[in-house]
C-alpha cells in the first residue's frame, strides 16, 4: 500500500498553481528590478587599447616597422663582424 501512495501523492496536485507567484498578504509592496539604462561595452582583449582603426593600424604598423629594421640593422652589423674575424664564427679548437 505505501507504493499505491507514493504514486496518488502527484494525483491531486493543483499544476496551476505549483509554478505560478504566491500570494501572500504583505505589507511590503512588490519591487521590480530594472535594467541597466546603459550596458558597459567589454573588449575583448584587456592588453590592448581601445582606440579608433586608423590610429591603431598606424601605431602597430609603425611598431611592426620598427621590429624589422631593427633586424635587419642587426644581421647587418652580424655579416660584418664576420667579414672582420674572417668567416670564423666559433672555433672549436681553443
Amino acid at each position: 500500500m505505501a507504493s499505491e501512495d507514493s504514486k496518488d501523492m502527484l494525483k491531486n496536485v493543483d499544476w496551476k498553481t505549483v509554478g505560478g507567484s504566491v500570494t501572500t498578504e504583505s505589507s511590503q509592496p512588490v519591487i521590480k528590478k530594472r535594467l541597466p539604462n546603459k550596458i558597459r561595452q567589454v573588449p575583448e582583449c584587456y592588453f590592448l587599447p581601445r582606440r579608433s582603426l586608423p590610429s591603431a593600424l598606424a601605431i602597430y604598423g609603425a611598431v611592426c616597422a620598427a621590429g624589422v629594421g631593427a633586424g635587419m640593422l642587426l644581421e647587418v652589423w652580424i655579416n660584418k663582424k664576420i667579414k672582420e674575424d674572417g668567416g670564423i664564427i666559433w672555433e672549436m679548437d681553443k
